[in-house]
């Protein structure tokens, strides 16, 4: 497996985000987890960047990166933040882990100029077929959990996301659709069949 300077797992996604964002924005990362994308964000795109995350674990593992990171829950809100203070604010694997989807994704466009939201496809032509098939809940590589054990409480799709923005008056500026292998013309083609994560930057109308 590919290694980053961190010596963290490979993540096609993280390569994605990187080319995205322009060097010296100013980005704030929810969900940030161990701190890997945003630690990336800051030494490759010379970001000004800042992570929020619940887990008191991935907290002290961003500390000992060296990152600036607040511990806090982002279904309660980001009060602590001015409107329009950030270029961009990042949402990557972890809309579908949010108790309260609509209210997160609107507090990061009132926060951020841009957003980015990336998340699992659930209607993905492998989750399909395992539960037509099994009559069990699916798993593969991507989304590797049990039903008794996993993070994720919301089961989108491509579609749905699009529908959402509709529903709310929400400006997809770019979307992406990525296959097993990174973006591809099988996920181009189908994305709501054929992509196993989309990525969206999205703006307020």
């Amino acid at each position: 497996m590919l290694r980053t300077k961190s010596n963290a797992p490979y993540h096609a996604d993280y390569e994605l985000i990187l080319s995205l964002i322009e060097p010296r924005s100013k980005v704030l990362d929810l969900g940030c987890g161990n701190g890997e994308l945003l630690y990336r964000l800051i030494h490759e795109r010379q970001v000004n960047g800042r992570g929020v995350d619940i887990n008191e674990k991935n907290i002290i593992q961003c500390i000992t990166k060296g990152l600036s990171v607040f511990q806090g829950n982002i279904d309660e809100g980001l009060a602590e933040y001015q409107d329009k203070s950030y270029d961009y604010v990042i949402l990557n694997q972890t809309l579908q882990a949010t108790h309260k989807p609509e209210f997160v994704i609107k507090e990061m466009l009132r926060v951020g100029k841009k957003a980015i939201v990336s998340f699992p496809n659930f209607a993905h032509w492998q989750l399909r077929a395992q539960l037509f098939f099994s009559g069990r809940m699916p798993k593969t590589s991507h989304l590797p959990f049990e039903w008794y054990d996993t993070v994720n409480i919301r089961f989108l799709t491509i579609r749905d996301f699009r529908v959402f923005c509709k529903q709310k008056d929400i400006h997809i500026l770019q979307e992406i659709d990525m296959g097993y292998f990174g973006q591809n013309l099988i996920a181009r083609i189908n994305p709501n069949l054929f992509a196993v994560e989309g990525l969206f930057i999205i703006t307020e109308r």
